[in-house]
């Protein structure tokens, strides 16, 4: 009986101890309140950044959000968790990743300015004085009430490189599925030291992401071929990609006069609308480059000396002139969306106007986006048959190593590299 309880506890610590045996925690970078808005992790010196930053480096990462309304919240705290490479939080417990105190207030806060939608925007600076960050990996940095820390008011992911693994490689329209047609093929070698990384066969972990879409993302689980302490990752199914096309932009910096991609402009209390010039599909259209910033956007107001606190709340109107396609959703994807297919930037079809239309409430700025459609099985995003696919298109392929050995806890970040597509 003895034995057999032992083993009954033996069982019950192994599922304890094991991520697969729970349900996945849904750690993407994603706004919870609505009262809240204009998330934005980059680092501080590139607002247009990923939020990445190198190990015991002298970089910082930059959290900034706002607040609707003219009150502001004196009981806001944050804290962050380590997270491995799938994003599900790691067995490490906050003293082997942190040093110094996890539960923070946030007091860096500023009032906007002659703006007619009123709110308060938020500020942290990561990492900080109270907070030392001591362990590489992916990290989920998260925004509550002090009073209910459960009570998760909005996320973010951000990651910590130690940058000891050397990433290089480039893409080609010359794939394995086609010569210059509808996809991109990327090619790279990772370069680690033998003394850190014994048996990178099996120690390593390897993801890759385009454009910093997280439906793109793809785990590559072995090289090629080994060249000594170097892993070639060429030739790889999973690292064929959908070219896609460039992003769409448009600009709200001002609302006197319609900026880049806005057809008109006015006030409709309480605050501005901006009507974008109707899209259409880019299918047959021939590729033509654009300098885009690849779906992220900058908050920027021409007339204040701080955007962050004089840009105005506009509501913006996009329309795809597209025929209502049975069976499938369409939504605004981008930085804008925070990345996510949710009832915030789907759109819905307009059987009077024959157009998809959404409004959108977002701050003064220069805006990326496209339009991607999932599709019936509820799991499937694909941006071609709206966008197109264009072998000459210029995307960022991220390229993330991680390290993780039969003794260890949680994944370090050994890695991390962009790899740019150009035409």
């Amino acid at each position: 009986m003895k034995k057999l309880s032992f083993l009954w506890a033996c069982l019950f610590l192994s599922l304890l101890f094991t991520t697969d045996a729970f349900a996945a925690v849904d750690n993407s970078t994603r706004i919870f309140n609505p009262r809240f808005q204009t998330l934005r992790l980059s680092r501080t010196d590139d607002p247009l950044s990923l939020p990445v930053i190198t190990l015991n480096g002298k970089d910082t990462l930059t959290l900034s959000f706002d607040e609707i309304g003219d009150d502001y919240s004196d009981n806001l705290q944050y804290s962050i968790t380590h997270c491995n490479a799938d994003w599900q939080p790691s067995r490490l417990i906050e003293s082997e990743y942190l040093d110094g105190f996890n539960y923070i207030d946030i007091d860096d806060y500023a009032f906007s300015s002659n703006t007619y939608i009123h709110y308060v925007n938020y500020s942290v600076r990561i990492p900080s004085p109270d907070l030392q960050i001591k362990m590489s990996g992916n990290y989920i940095l998260k925004v509550f009430p002090r009073e209910n820390p459960d009570d998760t008011i909005l996320q973010a992911r951000f990651r910590v490189t130690e940058q000891t693994a050397a990433i290089s490689g480039f893409t080609s329209g010359r794939t394995d599925r086609g010569i210059n047609t509808n996809w991109q093929q990327l090619d790279f070698k990772v370069s680690v030291s033998p003394t850190e990384v014994q048996s990178p066969l099996s120690d390593l972990i390897v993801m890759v992401t385009q454009n910093d879409r997280p439906e793109t993302t793809r785990r590559i689980m072995r090289p090629m071929r080994q060249e000594g302490s170097t892993l070639v990752y060429s030739h790889i199914p999973e690292l064929i990609f959908n070219a896609g096309n460039e992003y769409r932009r448009f600009e709200t910096v001002r609302n006197d006069y319609p900026g880049m991609g806005v057809d008109s402009i006015r006030y409709i209390a309480p605050n501005y609308h901006a009507f974008l010039s109707p899209d259409y599909a880019r299918t047959d259209s021939e590729y033509s480059y654009d300098c885009t910033q690849h779906g992220r956007f900058m908050i920027d107001e021409y007339n204040s000396t701080d955007p962050n606190l004089g840009a105005d709340y506009i509501t913006v109107h996009f329309a795809l002139d597209l025929p209502e396609i049975n069976n499938a959703e369409i939504y605004v994807e981008g930085d804008l969306a925070l990345r996510r297919f949710d009832e915030r930037n789907k759109m819905k079809y307009n059987p009077y106007s024959g157009r998809y239309e959404l409004a959108l409430p977002l701050k003064q700025g220069s805006y990326n986006y496209q339009y991607v459609i999932k599709t019936a099985d509820g799991k499937t995003f694909t941006h071609s048959p709206i966008e197109g696919d264009f072998s000459d298109t210029s995307n960022v392929y991220t390229v993330d190593v991680y390290l993780r050995t039969p003794s260890s806890r949680g994944d370090r970040l050994i890695g991390s590299a962009n790899i740019l597509s150009t035409p």
